[in-house]
């Protein structure tokens, strides 16, 4: 009987497992693969516009067939969705996503939260990875030599920029070619170049609503279109030339390069158009899973793309004057418009899945200290990895419509396009070959024949659209060097901010003869000074206590840390520690976020903290009291890891009082509790302040805390946690430093122009910290300072 009900329960758990991946891999039809199903609009063309064009034979018609067969099973087939799939972040997945599964297996990070200071917050929390020491030359090699590490950042920046410029180009190859060639009836190019832009524009007007909005639309879509390409690939293969099914041998590519030579490595880059949009197989990964994007692959792209190719190279063999609109002149006359309709919003949806995987890398990079700080919009309540940056949409609209204006043509479009496509594979090559070395610790040579065989198939296709750079290839360079110089600038000046911060720090010496008021008057209310060190007391604090006369009776400095994981559980969150004697009532609290956490406004954050603070004084007087009694805490003492929210008080010493109602009878409790200590004056401001502000006040959750009666608690920790209390009740303010950053006179013209202008002018023009903090306007206060770095 317990056998049976066993197997009844593993067959509910398998039929409920099937159906969850049906289900994402049907959804990642409209996400993922819009971009490589549309590319048979324009393969062909684009291969057959140089030199190419003079071989109208069956002989070259087959091989090159064939050479596009072998490019799909090789790169997207065998190297994405069986190898580098398998080399996600936790389940996220990209170009950063690989430098950040590097950088926790080895120090080849040079990024400000991974400095020596961090390594205990850089490290702390690594789910599901191995952190077996590899003492192997190579990898003492790569972290010894700095300028390697420098060179490995910039070669990551560089490949992540090329997926900006990857989102530049897809849209719009894809919206000129979804409507420039319908036989029959042309339109003129010049209303094709106006109805791509029409289309464009309002493509990136709706990005705001999020993909989760339109997955259930775009999907059905992008399946019609691959089930009609399908068939009709299959019906010209039958009527046509059958015979079309040998070129699926390797021999006709080697008979191509014979019979074209030179001319046949230049339509190179037009074949590589056939692979366009594998990238975003990986880039997306963090919207569903792989095994889902495998199935959906292995199931549906493949063949139906397969037989599409295969059936336009059956028609061009029979019909070489067709080459110029080999798809929509393959497709039978009564199918045409229902197919050329599809097509169209087959080119539209295909530019979602670039823009996602743009909008997924910046956040990567602005989470990692890469990128000027912009606003980040997430779409979707369940889903993290959906996410819009209103900054990144306008400006890709509008390098869209330049490019868009400026080429008007598919051909050199998609020289520009296959460029950026190619660098973006090399680069992943690279860094799943340090992968397979560091993270899955394989043997070096694995790595190496990894590396060089898809390297030399990339490096091959590469060189090809290389001489495509006067032709629209220095389009994405182009882009791709000015946001590397945005990012790498960026980086570099955040960087040298941090190390002077790193450098200047307070001693605890100083701290420690200003003694338990710190040499002012303390007055109620907890003080948040926001600082980006882990250890050490920041420059800003000295500063405030010089120019102001009065202190919060509570202090804590709050660092907010991207750690380079992908999610960090809440209860694990926040690392609490002391500063000082306990009697000081200064206290440390880093706030650790993964890269694609989702940092929102969190009007509890305040009582997180305040539960936190109480959970870390417990637990201190828990270990103290072991010898037998409950001493002074050192001057600087570890970070403890506080599992506690404010729906959980257990182990807090305190009693949560939920006024989420915020009824009458709990907004007077709440009011008197948060005036009792304050002046008559201050409470003449509250009240202002809560009637202007009364609509964002009563949205928030009041949450009133109170002292456990019936648990026994050291007195040292009563009055502690009773001073915390009555400072929480007294108001909270926030202190950040407004900084202004400059370089050192005795600097050379390049650290000059890089810290002075560039860097000044982005950080003018970005958001700023109290902003992208989520800091309550209303209690912030800000602390000039000038770094000369």
């Amino acid at each position: 009987m317990d056998e049976e009900v066993g197997a009844d329960a593993r067959q509910g758990q398998w039929k409920t497992y099937c159906k969850t991946l049906s289900l994402l891999a049907f959804q990642s039809f409209g996400v993922v693969y819009g971009d490589l199903s549309t590319s048979p609009l324009y393969v062909y063309r684009s291969a057959f516009s140089g030199r190419l064009d003079s071989y109208h034979d069956e002989a070259t018609i087959f091989g090159l067939f064939s050479l596009i067969f072998w490019t799909l099973t090789l790169i997207p087939l065998l190297k994405y969705v069986l190898i580098v799939l398998s080399a996600d972040d936790n389940g996220e997945g990209g170009t950063f996503a690989l430098y950040s599964l590097l950088c926790r297996h080895a120090k080849f990070s040079l990024l400000p939260n991974q400095q020596a200071a961090d390594e205990e917050v850089s490290t702390y929390y690594q789910p599901g990875a191995s952190r077996t020491a590899i003492a192997s030359p190579f990898k003492r090699f790569l972290e010894k030599h700095r300028k390697l590490r420098t060179c490995l950042l910039l070669f990551v920046l560089f490949g992540a920029c090329m997926v900006i410029g990857d989102g530049v180009l897809t849209p719009t190859i894809s919206a000129v070619s979804g409507l420039q060639n319908p036989v029959g009836g042309g339109i003129p190019d010049g209303w094709v170049v106006f109805i791509a832009c029409v289309v464009l524009v309002g493509l990136f007007s709706l990005q705001h609503r999020g993909t989760h909005r339109v997955a259930f639309m775009f999907a059905p879509i992008i399946v019609i279109w691959l089930l009609s390409i399908g068939a009709i690939g299959l019906y010209n293969i039958i009527h046509w030339n059958p015979r079309i099914c040998r070129a699926l041998s390797p021999h006709y590519v080697v008979r191509f390069f014979k019979i074209t030579g030179k001319d046949g490595w230049l339509s190179l880059g037009g074949v590589l158009l056939a692979v366009t949009g594998t990238e975003a197989m990986f880039a997306d990964l963090g919207h569903f899973n792989a095994a889902s994007i495998r199935v959906a692959f292995v199931g549906v792209i493949y063949p139906c793309l397969v037989l599409q190719y295969m059936g336009q190279a059956a028609f061009l063999s029979r019909n070489m004057a067709a080459v110029e609109d080999s798809f929509y002149r393959s497709v039978p006359r009564p199918l045409f418009w229902p197919v050329f309709a599809i097509a169209t919003l087959a080119a539209v949806v295909g530019s979602q899945s670039i823009i996602s995987a743009t909008f997924s890398i910046v956040k990567q990079c602005l989470s990692l200290g890469c990128f000027p700080r912009v606003k980040v919009v997430h779409t979707s309540r369940w889903i993290y990895g959906q996410i819009y940056i209103p900054e990144i949409n306008w400006i890709l609209m509008v390098l869209c419509l330049a490019v868009t204006l400026g080429f008007r043509d598919t051909t050199v479009i998609g020289n520009a396009y296959g460029l950026a496509c190619i660098t973006v594979m090399f680069v992943t090559t690279c860094l799943m070959a340090l992968v397979i070395v560091f993270v899955w610790q394989k043997n070096l040579l694995i790595a190496l024949s990894f590396l060089v065989f898809f390297g030399s198939i990339e490096a091959f296709y590469f060189s090809a659209s290389l001489v495509k750079i006067p032709q629209g290839g220095w389009a994405p360079i182009a882009m791709a060097l000015v946001f590397t110089f945005v990012m790498y600038v960026w980086h570099y000046g955040t960087r040298r901010k941090y190390m002077f911060d790193l450098q200047n720090k307070v001693s605890m010496k100083w701290i420690l003869n200003l003694g338990p008021s710190l040499g002012i008057m303390r007055v109620p209310g907890i003080g948040l000074i926001y600082t980006e060190l882990v250890t050490g007391v920041p420059a800003i604090f000295s500063h405030f206590v010089t120019n102001l006369p009065a202190f919060h009776q509570v202090l804590v400095f709050v660092c907010v840390k991207s750690v380079p994981v992908p999610y960090v559980p809440a209860d694990e969150r926040y690392l609490i520690g002391r500063i000082g004697p306990r009697e000081y009532r200064m206290y440390r609290c880093i706030v650790r976020y993964g890269y694609k956490d989702v940092q929102k406004d969190d009007d509890n954050f305040e009582n997180h903290l305040v539960m936190s603070i109480a959970k870390f004084v417990q637990m201190e007087a828990e270990e103290a009291a072991s010898p037998g009694s409950y001493e002074s805490s050192p001057a600087d003492g570890r970070m403890a890891v506080v599992h506690t929210t404010t729906d959980d008080a257990a182990g807090t010493g305190l009693v949560v009082r939920d006024n989420s109602g915020f009824d009458d009878a709990g907004a007077s409790l709440y009011s008197q509790l948060t005036r009792s200590s304050r002046s008559d004056t201050l409470r003449s401001l509250q009240s202002i302040y809560e009637q202007e502000a009364g609509g964002s006040l009563s949205r928030r959750r009041r949450v009133r805390f109170e002292i456990a009666e019936e648990e026994r608690i050291d007195p040292r920790v009563r009055d502690e946690l009773a001073d915390l209390l009555q400072a929480k009740e007294a108001g909270v303010a926030y202190i950040i430093g407004h900084s202004y950053v400059k370089a050192r006179k005795n600097s050379n013209f390049l650290k000059t122009f890089a810290i002075n202008y560039a860097y000044s002018f982005l950080r003018k023009n970005c958001r700023g910290p109290s902003v992208t903090l989520h800091i309550p306007h209303i209690s912030l206060i800000e602390v000039g300072m000038i770094y000369y770095v």
